[in-house]
Formats: C-alpha cells, sequence, structure tokens
C-alpha cells in the first residue's frame, strides 16, 4: 500500500483533537444555556401542578429550542473527532456503546425539542408534550449521555489519552446521570459540564504537542 505525503499522519494527529476540543466546547455551551433557558421557561419540567409557561418566559423557551439543534451538531462533530481520533486501537465493544449512546442521545435531544415546541402552542392546555419532552430528555437522553460519558471514560483509560482524575470525574458524572438524572433538578448540566472540562483538556494537549 502507498504511503500519503511525509508529514499527513502527523497533520492529521494534530488537527482531530483540536477539532474535538473546539466542537466539544461550542456543543457545551450551546446545550447548556438551552438547559438554562428550557429551565427557566419552564420551572416545573413541563409536567406537574403547573404545565404553562413561566410569565413572559416565552422568549426564553423560543431560543432554547434554536440553540439545540446547532448543539445537537456540534456534538456529533465532537463525536465523530474523538472517533476518529482513537483510530484502529479503540476497543469496538466499548466503541459500540461510545456510538451508538451518542447517536440516540441526539435523537432524543431533537425529539425533546420537537415535543417541547407545544410549550409555545395555546391548544396545548395539558402540557402534554411539555411533560414528553422533559421525559424524553431526563429519562432517556440523560441516560444515553451517561453511557456516553461512561464509554469515553474508558476509552481514555484503555489507550492513556485522559488522565485518571479525568477519568474518575466522567466515572462520578455518568453514575450521577444514570441513577439521579431524572429526579435531580439540574443535574442535566452535568453533561456539558463534563463535555468542557474534556474539550478543553483536549485542547491543551494538542497546544502542548510539538
Amino acid at each position: 500500500m502507498t504511503q500519503g505525503a511525509p508529514g499527513t499522519p502527523r497533520t492529521q494527529s494534530l488537527s482531530t483533537p483540536k477539532a474535538a476540543g473546539l466542537a466539544g466546547v461550542v456543543f457545551a455551551v450551546l446545550l447548556a444555556t438551552a438547559m438554562v433557558l428550557a429551565r427557566i421557561s419552564l420551572p416545573e419540567g413541563g409536567g406537574g401542578d403547573q404545565v404553562g409557561l413561566a410569565p413572559g418566559r416565552r422568549g426564553e423557551l423560543s431560543t432554547a429550542m434554536e440553540l439545540v439543534p446547532f448543539a445537537g451538531i456540534a456534538f456529533l462533530w465532537f463525536m465523530g473527532a474523538l472517533r476518529e481520533h482513537t483510530g484502529d486501537a479503540e476497543d469496538r465493544f466499548i466503541a459500540t456503546a461510545f456510538l451508538g449512546s451518542g447517536l440516540v442521545f441526539v435523537a432524543c435531544l431533537f425529539g425533546a425539542v420537537a415535543a417541547a415546541g407545544t410549550a409555545l402552542d395555546a391548544d396545548d392546555p395539558t402540557g402534554f408534550g411539555r411533560h414528553f419532552a422533559y421525559t424524553l430528555l431526563t429519562t432517556y437522553g440523560m441516560r444515553m449521555a451517561a453511557v456516553f460519558v461512561l464509554a469515553t471514560s474508558s476509552l481514555g483509560r484503555k489507550l492513556g489519552v485522559l488522565p485518571r482524575p479525568l477519568v474518575v470525574i466522567g466515572t462520578l458524572a455518568g453514575l450521577v446521570l444514570l441513577v439521579v438524572g431524572s429526579s435531580l433538578p439540574w443535574s442535566e448540566l452535568v453533561f456539558p459540564a463534563w463535555a468542557l472540562l474534556i474539550s478543553l483538556h483536549i485542547l491543551g494537549a494538542a497546544r502542548r504537542t510539538p
């Protein structure tokens, strides 16, 4: 097999971590912003006794819904760049969990946003759509996020690309999202916070690479 031009593998090995880091930062900021705006707009999570929007918060929810698609795109880029960086050295079992959980998370995220659109619809007085969106994101989406965090931490440990403190933090974050994600308000912010931490580490490591 003919090898590429000298320097090509090295350039790819440097550019891929930077792409992953930048995409991860964009994803973390956009998703965290959307989650905060959604929480402010629907303080009861779209269910329970208070099914309507908080007074004067229609604009915040609309903005959150517009941010989520871009967050999902950035997450797919982040996930793809990470997977490309691991290359042939990845563990296939863990990589399958990594890829599958990431894709299902994005599907849950987009589905939740579509359902949350009913919060802007006066024809949904029961709040069913809002409650469905909240359940889809916190019960199912966050558990897929937990699997993604745990798989990424495991891959990072096996390949030696993540320091032990980040592996421990990732394991704890994954367990929090998996066990209490649907019952503890604001716990969903653990996921973008972890993504931001990983992304900053990747960018720092890429900068230190000669």
